[in-house]
């Protein structure tokens, strides 16, 4: 229990450092997001309405960056986003709220796929080196390195086009509305397919590597020699001693992939124009919409945390020794 709970309290000052963070990092970035409305009418605006258009927006010019930072913290304790600047008069959360599923959804099902199929594929190579799985290496060992945005553009190159089953871009099929119905179901799953793909491809290839290097290590462990020594099957030593403790290391990536599905691949979903929250984050901040960066920074990095301490609970449970130092 103490260990869990100066995990606890590390994560909770670690929220605090990352959300400070979030607040001065967008302020860096030169400009305002009135000034970035005024240059897309060529600064032909009356004086007046700029004015208007910094009060509605409820930016004040004259509060210090003091003022700003505890009215910031007063309106996260508040459950506050504030207005999004591009979608006004949205709430930042409402904005979010319709991003967030779909980057959910297709970066978390392929994260778990990419997870199964790479440990399994990692669990045979490892153990049965030598084999057919072992000779896949180096087109894993390529294919890992090849940046998910890379393989987009070539999937849309070779797959997309005009008469091709597989749309190059968006969520869904313009002028269906978002339902759970007959219609939008079928297109919304036939607009994921190609960005799936693109991400199980490059991430499947990194799950098979690491667990394969961990298999060969543990494998030479002398646990391992005293387990074949007492007659062990074969499956229950390569699944109950070498494998259980070889996938540590993979549990905690695991949950740090957990953690950055609600930030999604951001280039993938660019380059696919796909409506989730990496391509929101994308537009917020060519629009220098700070509350809206504010939000989608917040909710990534309570997500990177959760995903970090549920890594730690499950550590502690799978790894006696943590228990015992903790």
């Amino acid at each position: 229990m103490k260990y869990l709970l100066q995990r606890i309290a590390f994560y909770l000052f670690t929220a605090w450092a990352a959300l400070t963070l979030n607040f001065v990092i967008p302020r860096m970035i030169p400009g305002d997001p009135v000034k970035s409305m005024i240059s897309r009418f060529q600064g032909q605006m009356d004086p007046d309405a700029i004015e208007s258009l910094y009060v509605l927006f409820g930016i004040d010019k004259q509060a210090g960056i003091w003022d700003q930072y505890v009215d910031y913290w007063g309106q996260l304790f508040r459950g506050d986003l504030g207005l999004s600047f591009t979608s006004f008069p949205s709430p930042v959360s409402e904005v979010i709220g319709t991003s967030v599923w779909w980057t959910v959804l297709l970066v978390g099902i392929t994260t778990a796929l990419s997870f199964a199929i790479g440990t399994g594929l990692g669990v045979l190579a490892g153990w049965r080196r030598g084999s057919w799985i072992d000779g896949l290496l180096p087109a894993t060992t390529f294919l890992s390195s090849v940046p998910y945005f890379w393989l987009g553009l070539v999937a849309i190159a070779l797959l997309a086009g005009p008469g091709s089953f597989f749309p190059s871009s968006g969520g869904y099929e313009p002028g269906l509305v978002p339902a759970f119905d007959q219609y939008f179901i079928p297109s919304a799953i036939q607009h994921s397919l190609l960005p799936a793909f693109t991400i199980l491809i490059s991430s499947v290839s990194g799950w098979i590597l690491s667990m394969r290097n961990m298999m060969v290590t543990v494998a030479a462990e002398d646990y391992i020699t005293v387990a074949h020594a007492k007659g062990l099957p074969e499956r229950r030593v390569a699944l109950s001693y070498a494998a259980r403790n070889a996938l540590l290391p993979n549990v905690s990536g695991f949950a740090l992939s957990l953690g950055f599905i609600v930030g999604g691949t951001l280039l993938v979903e660019i380059v696919f124009s796909y409506p989730g929250l990496g391509y929101l984050l994308f537009r917020a901040v060519g629009a220098k919409d700070y509350p809206l960066m504010q939000g989608i920074f917040l909710v990534i990095t309570i997500s990177v945390l959760l995903a970090n301490l549920l890594a730690d609970v499950v550590y502690m449970l799978l790894d006696p020794r943590t228990r015992k130092e903790g």
